[in-house]
């Protein structure tokens, strides 16, 4: 996993509330166990129409979506059953973050642990945010910071834990296995001792 440090993008906004797992990536592409090509059916049945062609208003299909790695989403975003293939095909996509007024504590879960930022905000920040699609944004994950165009600038909650996971890339194992020199160290004072 890449750190996350800085993500500095223009915004896509998806303004749906309750916006959930199944609709984000559809049960039926949940046969793989490898990341690569989620992308290409995230949203899939909203992105693209009944003969497989991508329907051009949909937001992700516009071209000044090309390249942005923020989504902009309503309240609830991530809602509904837990499938670790949500933030892998949000990132395969090449999104970074997903900033919502609300984000389902099992989505920001799994989004932590593959390196997507879930960046819960206030409702004007919001609001503000769904009302300029496009905005150039910078979220800051050593300072919790979302700047706005505006020169506003906006905290938001990250957990310590997930924080240095982000900024050092590596996910729950990872660190875990960084630690085995300690660990083992520690086991064989304790074997000394016993």
């Amino acid at each position: 996993m890449d750190p996350v440090k800085i993500v500095r993008s223009r915004t896509v906004v998806l303004p749906a509330t309750n916006i959930d797992t199944d609709q984000i990536i559809p049960a039926r592409f949940l046969t793989t166990t490898t990341r690569a090509g989620l992308g290409r059916q995230l949203f899939t049945d909203w992105r693209y129409g009944p003969d497989g062609a991508p329907k051009p208003e949909f937001p992700l299909n516009r071209p000044e979506a090309a390249g942005c790695a923020v989504l902009v989403a309503g309240r609830n975003f991530g809602c509904g059953s837990s499938r670790e293939h949500a933030p892998w095909a949000l990132v395969d996509y090449g999104f970074r973050a997903v900033v919502s007024i609300e984000i389902a504590d099992i989505f920001r879960s799994n989004a932590l642990k593959n390196g997507l930022l879930p960046v819960v905000v206030d409702e004007p920040t919001a609001r503000w945010l769904i009302e300029h699609p496009g905005a150039e944004v910078t979220l800051d994950v050593e300072t919790t910071t979302l700047s706005l165009p505006t020169g506003e600038q906006v905290r938001f909650p990250l957990e310590p834990f997930a924080r240095y996971c982000l900024l050092n890339g590596v996910d729950e194992l990872g660190f875990l296995l960084a630690q085995a020199p300690r660990i083992e160290a520690y086991e064989r004072r304790k074997s000394a001792t016993s």
